[in-house]
């Protein structure tokens, strides 16, 4: 386990890793905010899904989801249609304009990193790649198990 001193130095510089977050921000087109960009990468990732798939993998409340949906529906970079399998329900599917949009972004982002990565080596740059999973899969487990934890907990008392 590591020194506490480790991850209050980490706990800093994830703090300050907005800076990167915002620089990237800037080369969206003004009407694709990160959210719209989340949307549209997870239909890309795993396809056609209801909303409330979409809502559980970026892990917000269905209402905000519906909003971020609305936004990409109504720039027509996803469509919503009835799901066989319920009437009731919609199929959410990134249109082609949607998939040309993450292409154009995807080579938007990939330079920029290049850019500003120019001086790291491959090896460096791969390490950075394997630690930020290593992360992201520890707060997903981490999740997992809250969400798994609250809902065996008996009740106190």
């Amino acid at each position: 386990m590591a020194a506490q001193s480790q991850y209050e130095e980490l706990a800093r510089q994830l703090s300050a890793i907005g800076v990167v977050k915002r620089e990237m921000g800037r080369i969206l087109p003004q009407d694709c905010p990160p959210a719209s960009v989340g949307v549209l990468t997870f239909l890309d990732c795993h396809g056609e899904m209801r909303m409330s798939q979409l809502a559980e993998l970026l892990a917000i409340d269905m209402s905000v989801t519906s909003r971020h949906v609305a936004h990409v529906a109504e720039r027509g970079w996803i469509e919503r249609k009835p799901d066989p399998a319920d009437k009731r329900s919609r199929l959410l599917r990134l249109t082609p304009s949607g998939k040309e949009l993450l292409t154009e972004l995807s080579e938007r982002y990939t330079h920029t990193l290049a850019r500003y990565l120019d001086d790291w080596t491959d090896t460096d740059v791969g390490l950075l790649v394997e630690l930020l999973t290593r992360l992201r899969t520890s707060f997903d487990d981490c999740r997992t198990r809250a969400h798994h934890d609250s809902t065996t907990r008996t009740p106190a008392g």
